[in-house]
């Protein structure tokens, strides 16, 4: 702020003030110059004029300050040498100087956030921070409005008033959301769309068609159409928009509320809400779904869900940083859940393990926790077609592996509880726990390494789904590049009794894995989400882990 006031000539400094105070009375003296300016200049001097050579140039170099430069004149005095007197323009002494259409284009690449400020420098910078060139550049930069604002402007809302009273106060809420619906969960994407703040909730395709599209639903917008405020409306309901509010409840949290549920109601009542909802959730009616324990868990999630009448608490999340040495590009991926549907996980990897959260749960194993643990250390070599139609061979290769592991697991446990007395034989020159550890971390590092190079070399090979195993979708890729030994979440209903059981991991293909599930003899197809999710990017990988652990808190 004060290098701006001092550019502009309004400011306290005493250098600036004695430098209009020369620029008025038009004097060449340079007896007010600081010390430091003078020396450079005069200092120029004696180097040009030692770099031409002569007694007579020497001279002249060292002469006074004021044989060298008429300060503030526009006049340049080398001595006799050189003597020339500049016909152009003045060259602008602050910033103030400057043209206004310049000002207007360097203002225009500042943030909005800083513009604020420089309104505050002076009358003319407030006065040019008017135009509309200006808001109209940070909303597309900022906001990616594609809209031609030019219209917008017509109707009487100007760019400026776009920027400072819809887009940049609810700037926060832009990004990816979980709603707090108990198990349930969900994915919200808010999204500037056009004129407007839109909160988009995505659905899963209807099942068991995992690779088909998202669907979206609109459960809220905030607009200037109508008033030369922000405007909250709620989309719930089949009544059109209607009066809400969003109440920022604290950093990386945020509410909604309608004011009107009245317009949530049918005039069948209940019946037909239930009826209506069937239809847009599962494409379908209850007469032709034939499971009875399907029909169950469908009638409690209407039953769930439909209580909040839109009055929900969101959570932000991030999608998963990628790292080069992925299996696969991390993302959001739908699911097939058996009875419960399609759900929503999320694929982020760590380390040397592949991990699948849930967005999306149901009342066994709820939204935010970890459905599939991936050791990316542990490859599984299929065998021929022929004894892959064999449930039981395969469950010989994966629980042979899964023993394995839980031995390792067992010595690193009663490792870990004498790890102070190797630490003491290390001191006597015996081997240390830490170099039997790191000599086990290098051989799983080489197996990692050695599993990951398909990744440059993705050689498919056949796969089929064993006898005896049931899959919602018989459309399943009949090749695959690798696979890999993993657990998965199973639990009781209200997620009683959780625990891990093994199964394996599949890779299709850049966009598609799978999960055997042994011990329920049960398959999961995943297809990944591909709609373009912007405001969504952790920050940086802290945050992200961060997120996760916190996601399991907020369902468990």
């Amino acid at each position: 702020m004060a290098v701006c006031a001092r550019l502009c000539g309004v400011g306290q400094s005493r250098r600036c003030r004695r430098r209009q105070r020369h620029n008025q009375q038009d004097q060449g003296s340079d007896s007010d110059m600081d010390e430091e300016e003078e020396e450079r200049i005069v200092g120029k001097g004696r180097f040009d004029a030692g770099a031409c050579g002569g007694p007579e140039r020497g001279v002249a170099a060292t002469a006074g300050p004021s044989d060298a430069c008429e300060y503030g004149s526009g006049r340049v005095n080398t001595g006799g040498f050189l003597d020339r007197t500049s016909t152009g323009p003045p060259h602008p002494q602050s910033l103030a100087e400057l043209p206004p259409e310049l000002l207007v284009e360097i203002f225009s690449l500042l943030p909005g956030t800083t513009l604020s400020n420089v309104a505050l420098v002076c009358k003319k910078f407030r006065q040019l921070l008017k135009t509309e060139t200006i808001w109209r550049r940070r909303c597309i930069e900022e906001f990616g409005m594609r809209e031609d604002l030019r219209k917008v402007e017509a109707r009487g809302v100007t760019s400026q008033d776009l920027y400072v009273k819809l887009l940049y106060p609810y700037r926060h809420i832009l990004g990816l959301w979980q709603p707090d619906i108990g198990p349930y969960g969900g994915l919200l994407n808010v999204v500037v769309d056009g004129l407007f703040i839109i909160g988009w909730m995505y659905l899963p395709p209807h099942d068991p068609r995992v690779e088909d599209p998202m669907r979206r639903r609109p459960l809220f917008r905030i607009h200037m159409m109508e008033s030369n405020k922000a405007t909250v409306e709620c989309m719930y309901g089949h009544k059109g928009p209607h009066k809400g509010d969003i109440q920022t409840v604290k950093k990386d949290e945020f509410s909604t509320k309608c004011n009107q549920t009245d317009h949530h109601r049918m005039p069948g009542g209940r019946q037909e809400e239930f009826r209506t909802w069937l239809e847009e959730e599962w494409g379908r009616t209850l007469e032709e779904i034939f499971h009875e324990h399907m029909q169950e868990l469908i009638l409690m999630k209407f039953i769930y869900t439909s209580q909040y009448d839109n009055c929900l608490t969101y959570r932000r999340i991030y999608l998963p940083p990628a790292k080069p040495s992925d299996l696969l590009q991390p993302g959001l991926f739908k699911g097939t859940y058996g009875s419960h549907g399609l759900e929503i996980v999320m694929l982020s990897f760590h380390g040397m393990s592949a991990r699948a959260t849930k967005l999306t749960g149901d009342p066994n194993v709820p939204a935010g926790q970890l459905t599939l643990d991936v050791n990316l250390c542990r490859p599984v070599v299929l065998p021929d077609l022929e004894q892959q139609c064999n449930i039981e061979e395969l469950s010989r290769l994966v629980m042979g592996v899964h023993e394995e592991v839980q031995r390792e697991q067992e010595q690193k446990e009663n490792g870990t509880s004498a790890t102070g007395r190797r630490a003491a034989e290390g001191a006597c020159g015996g081997s240390s726990a830490a170099e039997e550890m790191e000599s086990d971390h290098g051989a799983c590092s080489d197996s990692c390494d050695s599993s990951h190079s398909s990744r440059s070399n993705p050689e498919t090979q056949p796969f089929v789904l064993p006898m005896g195993v049931m899959a919602r979708n018989e459309e399943y890729p009949r090749t695959c590049r690798k696979c890999f030994y993993g657990t998965g979440l199973i639990a009781g209903h209200g997620f009683t009794s959780p625990e891990r059981t093994p199964g394996l991991f599949v890779l299709f293909d850049k966009d598609r894995f799978g999960f055997i599930w042994l011990e329920l003899k049960s398959f999961s197809l995943y297809s990944r989400l591909t709609d373009n999710l912007p405001h969504a990017h952790a920050p940086d990988l802290e945050r992200f882990e961060a997120m996760l652990r916190n996601m399991q808190s907020w369902t468990s």
